[in-house]
Parts: C-alpha cells; structure tokens; sequence
C-alpha cells in the first residue's frame, strides 16, 4: 500500500476492522450495523453510515477494498483529504437512500395489495417482524410481488459498493479516457464508456430481478444509487467550479 493516499487507507482499515470484528460476533454485528427497512423494528438510525462498512464475505469486501485502493487514490490526490471523505460519505447515503426508496416501493405495493383484501397492517408488521409470513398472502400477491415485498422488509444491505460505485463515477468523469479493464475482458475500455456501461448493467439486473452469475443477494439499486448521486456531486461540482481549497 506504498501508493495509497491516507484516507483510502485509513478507509480500508476501518473496513477491515470491521470485517474482522463481524466474523467474531457475526449475527449480533448485521443486526446491528446492517441496513434495515425503516418500519423493521431491527432499523437503527445509524445503519445508513454503518452499512457501508459492513460486508457479507472476503470476495466482497476483497473487490470493493481493491476498487477503493484502485480509484481513490487518485481523486483524493486532487481533491484532499477532507473533500475526497465528504464524497464517499455522501455517496455511501445515496445508495442507501435510492435502495431504501426502491424497497418501500416495493413494499408499498404488496402492502396496499393485502390491506385492500382485509388483512390490517399492525398484524401484518408484526407477522414480518417476528420473521413470519402467511401463506395467504402467496395467493394474493405474484411470485415476484411477494418476493419484494417479503424481501424489502425482511432483507438488510451491507457493504462500500454504493460509495465505491461514487468513486468509479467520479474517476470517469475526471479521467475519461483512462483504459479500464476486467480479467474477463481482456480489451482495455475507456472509462467515459466502462462506468456507463456497468451502471447500467446494474440497473438492468435490478429491474428484471435476473443475475448475469445466477447468484442473488446483490443490492442492484444500492450500486445505481451511489453511482447517481457521484454524478450529481460531480456535476454540481463541475457546474459551479466548486474550489477545492476550502476542503483542505
């Protein structure tokens, strides 16, 4: 880590730190860290800074530590310290709150679904809460309705990749043309195509619910969230020729 600037590296410590710290006390750590629904009774108003960073296993805490040692480095040598912090912040709370915005819709929508079939929803909230569902509510609901409903109330986010996909935004909108490449695309893509491209990938997978490796679990619009919100920042930035020095 000869190369890494100090608050990519003090970033990537306190992840793995804790990571570690999660392996110890592990389900007492998600349920207390991970990003709940807002009407679980496990929410906390910490959760969107302590999701970020949480992570579900070494390969994801391994790609989105490296992303950051990659990308970061660079922008906080041209930014500072202080506004490269406010930036990946501020895009880790971005993701969390397009993610938590597509769940409610989502809930919403199986909500209003049962409560126009008679079903209340204190009984309903404390069925879920207590890990529970009734089986009546497959029979009212689609397949892919129950699923996001069940799974935008039960379901927690964790991990950097929302404040990580901040950063690759940020560095493309920096560094257009900088090659970028992946171990199984051996053709090196310029950045101002590659970060597009993948946020979209991203935003595809989410819509239809498909998976490009068949696994599940991954916050598509949590990625698309913090991407959005670094081109926002980007752009207000660029906009109105934000001055760097007053971070530093």
């Amino acid at each position: 880590m000869r190369n890494v600037t100090e608050t990519v590296k003090q970033l990537i410590i306190i992840n793995i730190l804790f990571f570690i710290g999660t392996l110890l006390v592990s389900g007492l750590a998600y349920k207390y860290l991970a990003l709940f629904f807002p009407e679980n009774q496990d929410f906390k108003a910490w959760q969107p800074i302590t999701y970020m960073f949480m992570h579900g296993g070494f390969m994801h805490i391994l790609f989105n530590m490296f992303a950051l040692y990659s990308f970061g480095s660079a922008l906080e040598l041209f930014w500072g310290s202080k506004k490269f912090l406010f930036f990946y912040i501020s895009c880790g709370l971005g993701s969390a709150l397009v993610h938590t915005g597509v769940n409610y819709y989502h809930f919403q929508e199986g909500l209003n679904t049962l409560l126009s079939n008679g079903f209340s929803k204190v009984e309903i909230l404390q069925l879920l809460n207590e890990g529970k569902i009734d089986t009546r509510w497959q029979e009212l609901l689609t397949v892919t309705e129950f699923q996001n409903f069940t799974s935008a109330y039960l379901g927690t986010a964790v991990g950097a990749s929302g404040a990580i996909y901040g950063i690759i935004v940020a560095f493309a909108f920096m560094f257009p043309d900088a090659e970028l490449g992946l171990m199984f695309i051996p053709i090196p893509i310029k950045a101002k195509y590659f970060v597009p491209g993948l946020v979209l990938i991203d935003l595809y997978l989410g819509v239809s619910g498909k998976s490009i490796f068949g696994g599940g679990g991954i916050a598509h619009f949590a990625h698309v969230g913090g991407a959005l919100f670094g081109f926002l920042i980007m752009w207000y930035w660029k906009k109105n020729q934000f001055n760097s020095n007053r971070w530093n």
